[in-house]
């Protein structure tokens, strides 16, 4: 005997509840379908088969050694429908929700974020993603709380292995310092010419970022002078007009802080800085979070993730 391979869902839907009641007349009840419909479809699946699968006598119904066979496999085909079922339900619901997008500083860089959201409303156009500014306390920008689903950060991060990100831009770390500085009138300024000058420094909740912006990797084991603490781009534009120090900024974010008084210059002896969008390794398989990264990857010219 060769058995058809056709049988829908709801024909094993309709086995299985008859198979549990071992009564026509309530399974059609559980099923909300008249008592000879759903005999007449229960024939219909024995005919495909070519079996019997059920006795039926005055007595009551009972199962064949065919029902009897087919009933745990029935049972599992089912579970199986239910929890795929369940799994698209919830990627829907995942493209219909809301995606938090963290930042400490506005990413700019060409337009980038409206770059990127165009994309990702392509591929997900009911997903809204919605922009939380957060203070320079969090190098995170919100992931290590679980306030942003994806975040624009500085690496490096705190506790990496948490995280996986992609590369949005390689900057130049520029030095900010006041117009009537006199290292102001360089075009370009070793770094060893600002080891004695007090610096501006992030919180120190910042962690490893403080110390990248810092530049401890280029001191040669000098511990630096800190002028004063800053937690945002104004405060930071005010340290610098009043002289508190200088500090270091990515070349994207110059604009930001070189208003009235305050003047950039390249730093040569100290590495790029890298800016990224990020997210924790927990929800790489998160239908949003996947669809943003793509979308940052394609209008940043497609750099590869990074795992930390």
């Amino acid at each position: 005997m060769v058995m058809t391979t056709d049988v829908h869902v709801r024909d094993l839907r309709y086995f299985l509840t008859v198979a549990e009641e071992l009564h026509f007349t309530r399974a059609a009840e559980r099923l909300y379908v008249s008592q000879p419909a759903l005999s007449k479809q229960v024939r219909a699946l024995e005919r495909q088969l070519g079996v019997t699968l059920f006795r039926r006598d005055p007595s009551g119904v009972s199962l064949t050694a065919a029902g009897g066979a087919l009933l745990p496999h029935a049972r599992r085909v089912l579970d199986a429908w239910r929890e795929g079922a369940a799994a698209v339900a919830a990627a829907r619901a995942a493209e219909r929700g809301t995606l938090v997008v963290g930042m400490s500083t506005s990413p700019g860089r060409g337009g980038l974020l409206p770059a990127v959201r165009s994309r990702f409303s392509a591929a997900c156009p009911e997903a809204v993603p919605r922009l939380r500014q957060v203070s320079w306390e969090d190098p995170t920008a919100g992931l290590a709380n679980g306030h942003a689903d994806v975040a624009f950060v500085w690496l490096p991060l705190p506790d990496p292995e948490r995280y996986e990100w992609t590369v949005v831009a390689e900057e130049p770390r520029l030095v900010a310092l006041p117009e009537d500085h006199p290292l102001a009138s360089r075009p370009g300024i070793d770094f060893a010419d600002l080891l004695d000058e007090p610096f501006l420094a992030l919180p120190g909740s910042a962690g490893v970022l403080r110390g990248h912006w810092l530049a401890l990797d280029a001191r040669g084991g000098r511990e630096p002078r800190v002028g004063a603490e800053v937690a945002g781009t104004e405060e930071t534009y005010e340290a610098l007009v009043a002289g508190l120090g200088v500090c270091l900024v990515a070349a994207g974010n110059a604009p930001l802080i070189t208003l009235g008084g305050v003047v950039t210059r390249p730093v040569r002896g100290l590495a790029p800085s890298r800016y990224a969008l990020a997210w924790r390794r927990q929800d790489a398989h998160s239908p949003l979070v996947r669809a943003y990264a793509e979308a940052c990857r394609t209008a940043t010219g497609g750099r590869g993730p990074t795992a930390g």
